[in-house]
């Protein structure tokens, strides 16, 4: 059930650069709801009637891909779910699923638009913004390439740069408890595949998975992987 709180805009890039009025036009049209671990927030091929928001937690985008699930993306807090379709007017091209408890923050798009319409300067940021999505949406396809080994390595170089911390010990904590069958998906590899190679960095110290997240103890090592 949709809730009542405050919009927290600030906390949304997309949405962060929105003039005073511009968010007091925008806010009687969002909604926020709470979704738990592994609830869908949309399908594949569904309508993109509305554009989401993380306001808590995290997301993985799925797509279906020769008999497999793929995850195409993990998204945290303050990134758009589905917004380039939206934009687009098109289905879904992929499914959204959460990782662990999640806030969503939804607009429907027939009275988005319909604001954007007639807010010229509104219209420009949020495009402005959208760019932005789009670029990232290409890096990660770009990522796809390669070995396992080489994508792995890029899928762990891109995580400790989007939501890594500095470690005790030395090195980037990254605090997402993934599956090694959502490693597998990630990088678009099998099970097995992902197993013996996790088990190789685990054993070689170059990625160490823990019960909260994953230690990469030398950053610079593991990007010499994603190297020719």
């Amino acid at each position: 059930m949709a809730i009542e709180v405050p919009i927290p805009f600030d906390s949304i890039p997309l949405l962060a650069a929105l003039r005073k009025d511009d968010r007091e036009a925008l806010a009687p049209l969002c909604r926020i709801r709470g979704y738990e671990k592994g609830e869908t927030i949309f399908r594949e091929g569904d309508p993109a009637d509305r554009i989401h928001f993380v306001v808590l937690g995290r997301v993985k985008i799925v797509k279906a891909a020769g008999g497999r699930d793929v995850i195409l993306e993990i998204l945290g807090p303050g990134e758009p779910v589905g917004a380039v379709a939206v934009f687009e007017r098109k289905p879904f091209p992929a499914g959204a699923v959460t990782l662990e408890g999640t806030s969503i923050l939804s607009i429907p798009e027939r009275e988005f638009f319909h604001l954007i319409e007639t807010r010229t300067e509104m219209m420009r940021r949020l495009l402005a913004g959208l760019t932005y999505r789009l670029i990232m949406v290409n890096r990660r396809l770009a990522d796809m390439t390669g070995s396992a080994e080489y994508r792995a390595a890029r899928l762990f170089l891109t995580l400790g740069d989007r939501v890594g911390t500095v470690h005790d010990g030395g090195g980037v904590f990254i605090p997402m408890n993934l599956s090694r069958q959502e490693i597998a998906d990630l990088i678009g590899t099998t099970l097995e595949t992902a197993i013996r190679l996790m088990s190789r960095w685990q054993k070689d110290g170059i990625v160490m998975t823990e019960k909260t997240g994953f230690i990469v103890p030398d950053v610079k090592g593991l990007r010499t992987l994603t190297t020719d």
